[in-house]
């Protein structure tokens, strides 16, 4: 009997998901996938907390899938392989996902549809990670915006019932059983184990998707200060791997906080830049950017990623990173800050480093952030600006709480002095910005 493929990527959940919606009510008899992409997962290390996230989370969709007398299919591989098996293994009608925007993927799509056409098969991909996509907001002049606070205006504009109604997928169909007489009734395989995959269980605790009401309401007037716990959601690694919709979100935000609505408003701004400036992976937005002159010591970069620099403010992020997976925004700033301009070291870096540690990583909100900070981007912080990390601890920390938390050592004999004099890395890093953008 043939089969539709709904393939799960960035969307691991069952409820609200725009392509699986469409793959149940347009073709039926579906069974689900998701492939741990060899050429992602083989490149990190063995108690990688986002593994062993995503295969709890693919672990519980199986599971509900398999009480309805459908399965979820979980295979280890390169995605082109993988497809080529699943042909061969059985009579697939069409394939169904949700669109994904960074590089790599885009490629790797592009591949996989070729080779499902040659095989007669249909590929059909559905906006789900974001609200608004590539080119779907743009000046009158049909432009695409690179500045924030223009797009966010036109954002709002769009973002009305008349614009999610498209969205029905958050229908009945979808908060009860009935959405399971839609998958195809097969036995349930084994699903492969993190062992298997070359991996040990993470030993990180996972953020909650439920937030209280509260945190959200709040969070104009907390946002700002790391040392308050319920500061934040803390929901970005729920974003990025689609366990929640970032519709329904958006339009809870909506009603409770204009400010976090902005929060997934950048969400959206970032990922249109990375769509339709693919060249930000690779380097700076604005390209006389290219030509400042980072500086290469190890050493500071390994105290600045150790949070041993002296500067309480930017160790303590580091710290918190380093042992949860997870940094305050405010201290994101103040981290990206001093390492591309107290210490003058390429952004790209700390990009990488950021990558490597954050559970929501996400690479057009973490390049965005990065390129901002280094003043490179799209509504960067002018090169100008560099933040002094004492006058933030002062602002946003004046307790100490956040502080004492990450570095029990502050104010003994046992912290380090501070590895550069701010006047000093702030007159070094302005004549090197000056140098690169001036220079004849």
């Amino acid at each position: 009997m043939e089969k539709t493929i709904f393939w799960f990527r960035r969307d691991l959940r069952l409820e609200d998901n725009h392509g699986l919606f469409n793959s149940l009510t347009q073709s039926g008899n579906v069974l689900p996938l998701f492939i741990f992409d060899s050429n992602i997962i083989d490149e990190l290390p063995e108690d990688d907390a986002r593994v062993t996230f995503i295969h709890d989370q693919l672990k519980l969709i199986k599971d509900e899938l398999n009480d309805g007398g459908s399965d979820l299919i979980v295979r280890y591989g390169d995605p082109e392989a993988v497809w080529s098996d699943l042909i061969g293994e059985m009579n697939i009608r069409a394939v169904y996902t949700n669109h994904d925007y960074e590089p790599y993927a885009i490629k790797r799509d592009e591949a996989v549809k070729e080779l499902l056409h040659a095989n007669g098969i249909s590929f059909n991909t559905f906006k789900d990670h974001v609200i608004f996509e590539k080119k779907e907001i743009l000046s009158k002049t049909g432009g695409v915006y690179t500045v924030f606070t223009p797009y966010k205006r036109r954002w709002l504009e769009q973002f009305n019932s008349e614009f999610l109604e498209q969205y029905n997928s958050n229908q009945s169909i979808f908060s009860s059983e009935n959405y399971l007489d839609g998958c195809a009734k097969v036995d349930a395989e084994k699903m492969i184990s993190l062992k298997e995959l070359g991996f040990t269980r993470s030993k990180l605790n996972i953020p909650d998707k439920v937030v209280a009401r509260g945190v959200v309401k709040n969070y104009g007037s907390t946002r700002n200060f790391p040392g308050n716990e319920n500061s934040t959601t803390k929901l970005g690694i729920h974003f990025r791997f689609g366990t929640i919709s970032i519709r329904k979100k958006a339009m809870k935000a909506a009603e409770l906080s204009e400010v976090y609505l902005s929060e997934l408003i950048w969400r959206d701004f970032y990922a249109q830049i990375l769509a339709n400036f693919p060249h930000v992976v690779e380097g700076a937005f604005r390209s006389q950017y290219g030509r400042v002159a980072w500086r290469d010591s190890k050493e500071d970069f390994e105290r600045w990623k150790t949070g041993t620099t002296g500067y309480p403010m930017v160790d303590a992020g580091m710290r918190e990173l380093n042992a949860t997976g997870y940094m305050h925004n405010r201290v994101r700033m103040v981290t990206a800050s001093f390492l591309t301009k107290h210490l003058l070291i390429d952004w790209r870096k700390g990009e990488a480093y950021f990558a490597l540690k954050l559970l929501d990583f996400d690479l057009a909100s973490n390049n965005g952030g990065w390129q901002w900070a280094a003043g490179s981007g799209t509504d960067a912080a002018p090169y100008f600006r560099i933040f002094n990390p004492a006058s933030q601890m002062e602002k946003f920390d004046k307790d100490r709480i956040y502080i004492k938390k990450w570095v029990p050592e502050y104010g003994t004999d046992a912290y380090p002095d501070p590895m550069v004099d701010h006047k000093f890395a702030r007159e070094r890093c302005l004549a090197a910005y000056k140098s690169a953008l001036y220079e004849e």
